[in-house]
């Protein structure tokens, strides 16, 4: 029989020996392959970024960052698999705006919630979006898309990295504020969404701008504005929506990495200081400015508030555009 007395003891023993789990577990981790799961298709700017982080992430730790792409549904699907996958610290997910804070509001039945489903590890920093067209697209800038959009409704269509993504909501909100009616055309990536637009397959792309950066030097696309209340630095030959008539237009992207929900906290912070770390390489920073990302490391408690915060912020916007997805 087991008295009061030692059932207390070995329970304050049990929850002694699990208190340290976390930190013997830490020192050792990692010591296998870490899979960052990116929820979009090879190629685009979350891809793009998210392969730099994880090449400087496995020379510090000592253990592959693998990258590997989970596309559909603008990011749902990637980050439901990152959600049920076991919280042991091998298996991260590179979120964005879209799995955070787009998709959980404009879906009519989320696969998860960003909050409850997900641990916070880093804030990696934001990108602006832009809107590019096909060469053979007579507009020069976008008071000429729109007279070409409202002409002929049936010929111009906008093509975007998929649903519920912020490029989706580009498009929708420059309908709204233009008066045209652009179908969407979804693809499962940027990286498949350009590659249509080059080939002409889609007149109109909004997209984030560090994918299309290469695209638009090389005169393969043509850039007519950038979604951000100020023209970006890099590319400064490229002027805002607000600044060609559309008052008040601005959309954005941030990226970020979170882990499975109750993934233990010295992984976290260990993860969090890694990040971190990376994002202070001058050599790294260069790569990434050069990709016209504005880098904004943070504390997992910092990331979480964000998240909050944008859920707050985007709500009433994807409220208004009427927007649901299934």
């Amino acid at each position: 029989m087991i008295t009061r007395r030692t059932g207390l003891t070995m329970t304050f023993a049990a929850l002694a020996a699990s208190a340290l789990v976390g930190p013997a577990f830490a020192q050792t981790y990692p010591d296998r392959t870490i899979t960052m799961v990116v929820p979009f298709a090879a190629g685009g700017s979350t891809d793009l970024v998210a392969r730099i982080l994880a090449q400087k992430l496995t020379e510090q730790l000592g253990q592959s960052v693998v990258v590997e792409n989970r596309a559909g549904a603008g990011g749902n699907i990637g980050a439901a698999a990152v959600a049920k996958a076991a919280p042991d610290g091998y298996t991260v997910l590179y979120g964005t705006i879209s799995t955070h804070t787009l998709n959980p509001l404009m879906a009519k039945k989320s696969a998860y919630d960003p909050i409850k489903d997900f641990e916070p590890i880093a804030l990696i920093g934001n990108i602006p979006n832009v809107l590019v067209v096909n060469p053979s697209v007579p507009a020069k800038n976008v008071q000429e898309l729109i007279a070409l959009a409202k002409a002929s409704p049936d010929k111009y269509s906008y093509a975007s990295s998929g649903v519920a993504t912020p490029l989706h909501l580009s498009g929708e909100m420059f309908n709204s504020m233009a008066g045209t009616k652009m179908a969407h055309v979804p693809y499962r990536g940027a990286g498949p969404a350009m590659n249509d637009l080059v080939a002409g397959q889609v007149p109109v792309l909004f997209d984030n701008l560090p994918s299309s950066v290469e695209f638009i030097k090389a005169g393969k696309i043509r850039a007519l504005a950038v979604t951000t209340k100020t023209r970006v630095e890099q590319m400064p030959d490229i002027p805002t929506m607000d600044e060609q008539g559309l008052k008040g237009y601005e959309t954005y992207s941030w990226q970020a990495i979170f882990a499975p929900a109750k993934t233990p906290k010295p992984i976290i912070d260990k993860l969090n200081a890694e990040v971190k770390k990376a994002l202070a390489d001058p050599a790294l920073q260069k790569r990434l400015k050069d990709l016209t990302m504005t880098i904004t490391p943070s504390s997992p408690a910092e990331l979480s508030k964000f998240v909050e915060d944008q859920l707050a912020l985007w709500g009433p916007i994807t409220k208004a555009t009427g927007v649901q997805v299934e």
